[in-house]
Parts: C-alpha cells; structure tokens; sequence
C-alpha cells in the first residue's frame, strides 16, 4: 500500500513548519504533498492532488477552515479532516463534530498527541481500505447483487426486445418503479488488465459495482446490473442539464476507484431519453462512449453527447452491419489498424464474391454502408462520387488488389476527417470559453462551473480538453486575464486598489492583493509606484 498523503493548512507558515519536524512521517506510513496558507489555496491543492488527510486550522484569510472543511467533505467524502485552532469555543466544536471531522485540536499542539491522532486516522484508513478490498466482504457484496428476473428484465429492456404493451406487467411484477422524468444509461467498465496484485478481477469488478452503487444509487436513483462484463445503470433525473452533473460525479467516481481500490474505471455516459423504451439507444452511446478511453484516457467519465454528438442523433445504424468493426477503427483507431480492419473486412466478405450476383450484393453493402457512414458524422464524400451509384460502379469494376487500395483510401481520408472534425469542435468550445471569460472577468460570481453551464458540457471533459488545448487550467487562465486588466487599470488610471479588485472580479480587495503579489512577486500599489514613480 502507498503512503497515505497530509496536506496542512495553516495562515502561520511557522506552525506548519514544525508540526512537519516534529512528526516522523515515514514512520507513520504518512507523505506530506504540501502546504497551504489560506482555504482558497488549500481547496485547489485538494482537487489537483486529493489528499488521504486534511489538517487543518480555522481561522484563516479568504476561506475559513469550517468552509473549506464543508466544501472537501462534500466533493471529496472518503478525506479525513482533522481541524486544529486556538480558539477554544464550544460551537466550533459543536459545528467540527457535524461535519464528521476525526479530530478537533487545540493549539500548541502537542507531538506525542498529534502523532498518535494520525495514527488513529491512518488505522481507520487501512480498515476502509481493508474491508473494500477484502475477498470475504466482496464476495458478500456479490451475493447481495439484484435479484435474477430484475437483472434478465434490464438486460432485455437495454438490448430494445421489450415490447411498450408489455412494459407495464414487467415494472408490476419486478416492483420497479421509474418515475424518471429523464432517463440515462451508463456502462461502468473496470479494467480486467490493470488489477492489484492478489486481487481477483471479478471481485474487484464487483467491489466497483458496490462502490459505485453506494455513491451514484441513491442521488440518480439508479437500477444498476451486470451486462457482457461491465456495470450498467439506468439513471433518472429531472433535467436534462443535469447530464453535466452527472458525468461529473461519474468522473470524480473513476478517480476515487483508483485510489480507494486500486480499480482502472471508465464510465460512459448515454443519451439522454424520456422513455423507458428509449434507453436501448441510451446504452449504444454510453458502450461507444467507453471506447474512446482510446483517445481521452480510462480512469474517467466520457459522455458521448459531448464527443460525438453525432451518437446522439440517430444511434449506430451501422451496428447490425458487418461493416461495424472497420467503423470503430475509423473513429478510434491508427492508420495502421485503419488498414488491417479493411483487409479483414475484405478477407471475412471473399471479395470478389464467389458468384456475381453475390459481389454485386456485397459491394453495394459496402458502398451504402460508407455513404451512411458519412452522412451520419457530416462527412464529404464527394472526392469519391456525388452518388452512391457512382462509387458503386467505380468498385464494380476494380480488380481485388485495386478494390482493397481504393477502400483503404477512402477509409483513411474519412479517419483523417474525423480527427479533425473533434479537432475543430474541442477548439471551437475553447475559444468560446475563452470569449466568455473576456466579456465576463469582471464578474465575481464567473467559474469553472459558470463556463461550462453556458457551453453545456461537464467540467471534467472541459477541464481536460482546455488543458490539453491552452496548457493551463481554466482557472489559471481566468486568474492571469484578470491580473492583465488589473495591470492595464494599474497603469493607465488613478483607481484605488480596491476599486481595480472589484473590476476585475475580486469582492475581496485583501485576496486581490494576495494573488496580484503571487503572480508578480509585489503587491499592486509597489508595482504602480516601481512603473509610474507615483502612487497616484
């Protein structure tokens, strides 16, 4: 097992220091990632590095400790907390033990006592982790999985074989009651490749289903079961901008199964539909949604509403074709599986065809199978025939080797214009994210989540497409645009501090300051006083 990771917080750098001498981590089992001086600060490191341990202390500048420790225990539930102050004050107290919070210190802090607060922490850690990874509990949450006929019922409902006259008997008889009014699927894969040394993968997949079951069940009131190895669950919400949200928990779920169980997730997200019969089409997007782990990473959320809104439109119509496979590797794959995937279909189909009639036959299923192909992801076929019955004419009269570069050819070119179609649409929503923050910095309410409300995709596929596009978070971006207009207000007017912090978005002239200084190493008025030579 790693080391379980501390982060402190502390607006006394000197307290830090010596809680960090005083105790002897390595022994513990314990690594400290870092430190923070303030809530706000604190909170970022959390997100980045979702540490085992909080410590923290209350009183602090921009985010107290009693609402840093809310805003952690509601994001990041499984971090223990434990709260050190010198005021010793029954409420604080009274709100700590309301929060769930391991410990509750007074300053000086004592080693002895501290070092065996943390030991404690780290006992209930290793018990945690101990009873979701141990063989008998998971075996257990096995035996506790959905009775069989509501399992059958799921499976049929997804795979579209229940019939609407049918449905009602089926939710009467199993007691199953969907309410909606919006419904999702979601495929939950668990890596059978990366898995814990010792660990039995199907037991780890079921410790996932568990995990996921006890963390997305209740809010999303979800139906979840086991389906061609993979956790499905049939979501309901109320609106359907919640899908943002939704992926979100989703994704927050991967990271937490990475640390808490050694698990690799992926979780695709569907389409979102309003009837019950609908959800077959729901889960095709959420099972190709999982299949671009190929290109966006596993150990995440993808929803396939926002990587191919294509998906959503119409389904896969190429899926009861034999033409599927050489689709997918078109849309995930290299040049060179592009290319084997063709031969493949050509070798599986015996072109030529043993009879005409039967070449004719396969040719046209080709040929229409590509032109549908096209149409439904908004891709030109024209450099290879205006009509269908032009290219179909073309391959009628090539030789096998001509058929097999000529359909290799036009699978490349259609790869190619799938990269950069994603390509466009990933920077089309980065220069709107951009746009906005340019109208909006001044704003103290504009965030992550304000940004992506607007664009209507979750902060998770944001966040990584930004980063990936820009080279910074959004929120590094959105701070250093602000610090440029407070820069230009600083030069070129004889505002006040605390009026340049207000216009660029910051209610809090101190914390204005705080990240002005951070950014350029002096504080706003030293920088106008060092490049104007006044203070004005």
């Amino acid at each position: 097992m790693d080391k379980y990771t501390v982060l402190l917080v502390d607006d006394e750098e000197e307290v830090i220091q010596v809680i960090m001498k005083k105790i002897d981590w390595e022994e513990l089992g314990l690594s400290v990632i870092g430190y923070a001086s303030n809530g706000v600060k604190a909170l970022e490191l959390v997100e980045e590095f979702q540490p085992d341990i909080v410590m923290t202390d209350i009183k602090m500048p921009y985010m107290d400790g009693m609402e840093l420790s809310q805003q952690i225990k509601r994001e990041f539930p499984a971090t223990k907390i434990l709260i050190f102050t010198g005021f010793d004050e029954f409420e604080y107290a009274k709100e700590a033990v309301h929060l769930e919070v391991e410990e509750y210190i007074l300053k000086p802090v004592n080693a002895a006592e501290l070092k065996e607060v943390f030991i404690q922490v780290k006992n209930k850690l290793d018990q945690e982790i101990s009873e979701k990874r141990s063989v008998e509990v998971l075996q257990r949450y096995y035996m506790e999985s959905l009775p069989v006929l509501r399992a059958n019922f799921y499976s049929t409902l997804i795979e579209g074989r229940i019939q609407e006259n049918e449905l009602p008997k089926y939710l009467q008889d199993y007691q199953i009651a969907f309410a909606g009014p919006l419904f999702c699927c979601l495929v939950i894969h668990t890596s059978s490749r990366q898995v814990p040394e010792g660990m039995n993968p199907l037991l780890l997949d079921t410790s996932v289903r568990k995990q996921a079951e006890e963390r997305l069940g209740e809010k999303w009131r979800a139906k979840s079961f086991s389906y061609l190895g993979n956790t499905v669950m049939i979501v309901q919400f109320e609106e359907e901008w919640q899908v943002a949200d939704l992926t979100d928990e989703c994704d927050r779920f991967c990271r937490y199964a990475r640390r808490m169980i050694g698990a690799v997730v992926t979780v695709g997200v569907g389409k979102v539909c309003r009837d019950v019969l609908e959800l077959a089409k729901s889960y095709i997007g959420a099972r190709e949604a999982v299949s671009y782990r190929a290109i966006y990473g596993a150990s995440r959320a993808v929803n396939i509403r926002e990587i191919d809104p294509q998906e959503t439109a119409g389904g896969n119509p190429t899926d009861d074709t034999r033409l599927g496979e050489l689709f997918k590797r078109i849309c995930l794959g290299s040049e060179q599986e592009v290319r084997e995937a063709a031969d493949r279909y050509l070798a599986k189909n015996s072109f030529p065809a043993q009879s005409l009639q039967g070449h004719q036959i396969a040719i046209m299923e080709l040929v229409s199978g590509l032109y549908r192909f096209s149409a439904n992801h908004d891709i030109s076929m024209e450099a290879f025939g205006k009509r269908v019955d032009d290219l179909y004419r073309t391959f009628l009269d090539l030789e096998p080797e001509a058929l097999r570069e000529r359909l290799i050819d036009i699978c490349l070119s259609l790869h190619e214009q799938m990269i950069r179609a994603r390509s466009m649409s990933t920077q089309s929503f980065v220069t709107k994210a951009k746009e906005y923050v340019q109208t909006h910095y001044f704003e103290a309410e504009l965030s992550l989540d304000t940004v992506c409300r607007e664009l209507g995709v979750s902060n998770s596929y944001f966040s990584t497409v930004f980063k990936k596009e820009v080279g910074k978070s959004f929120i590094g971006y959105l701070t250093e645009y602000r610090m440029e207009q407070a820069l230009r207000l600083l030069l070129e007017t004889n505002d006040k501090s605390y009026t340049i912090a207000k216009s660029v978005g910051y209610t809090d002239p101190n914390y204005f300051s705080y990240v002005f200084k951070r950014q350029f190493g002096v504080s706003p008025s030293k920088y106008r006083t060092e490049y104007t030579g006044s203070e004005r």
